[in-house]
């Protein structure tokens, strides 16, 4: 399996680094060069497009302005030289953001996220039987099997809805969210927290770790966190 992609900057430089990061990758096939959101909006009309490496900064038409103009959108990795686009890149439902210059074992771990996505998104290892939901993000609505899913997490009028591939930022209130999860399978641990409990490393009186994350736990949550952990492991 390859992924057909693209790059967007207008930076000669940086397209010819990446370029070298893509040409090298076993899994990455490099559709177009584009130094402008024009031209990449033609590359979208004549290719099937899987993954976009795309610069925020252009002329005219941004990275954020491209993204928002797109029916159809890919999976996209954004790449700039400014750390502060780092929240409004996730607002996008982007697959990941990567800092100029872009090093090779960082790029390396944001092409394994985008397999993984490629694959969820195509339901490779799931069937329709699996457990699912659909949410909005982005205009869009999104199939997201609740395997996947680790945590939610409050954010302001948002959630975000942390999964093994991506980061879905939704608008939702905690509350009309974890109505919509299985309550034997996910535990509101805290007033910002939900926890897949299949997902769940261990815990103690202060904190729940999940995958390796450490989340605060309240303190009249521990013992039904306790009991719930025990039920689903009969």
């Amino acid at each position: 399996m390859k992924l057909n992609c693209i790059i967007v900057d207008d930076s000669a430089i940086q397209r010819i680094a990446i370029s070298k990061l893509v040409s090298g990758h076993q899994a990455l096939n490099l559709v177009a060069e584009c130094s402008n959101g024009m031209d990449a909006k033609n590359a979208f009309k004549n290719n099937a497009i899987d993954l976009v490496f795309l610069d925020i900064e252009m002329p005219v038409i941004t990275g954020f302005d491209l993204m928002e103009s797109l029916k159809e959108k890919p999976q996209i990795i954004l790449i700039t030289g400014k750390a502060e686009y780092a929240v409004k890149a996730f607002e996008y439902d982007v697959t990941d953001y990567l800092q100029k210059p872009v090093k090779p074992e960082r790029f390396e771990l944001a092409v394994k996220k985008a397999i993984t996505q490629h694959e969820l998104i195509n339901n490779k290892g799931f069937t329709e039987d699996d457990e699912h939901i659909f949410v909005k993000s982005n205009l869009k609505k999104r199939k997201v099997y609740l395997a996947t899913i680790k945590w939610v997490e409050a954010l302001g009028d948002y959630i975000k809805v942390v999964t093994d591939e991506s980061n879905i930022i939704v608008l939702s209130t905690m509350k009309a969210f974890e109505g919509e999860l299985p309550a034997d399978k996910f535990l509101r641990i805290h007033k910002s927290y939900i926890v897949n409990l299949e997902r769940v490393d261990k815990f103690n009186s202060k904190f729940v770790e999940v995958v390796g994350e450490s989340l605060p736990l309240s303190r009249n949550k521990k013992a039904t966190l306790t009991e719930a952990l025990e039920n689903i492991q009969e």
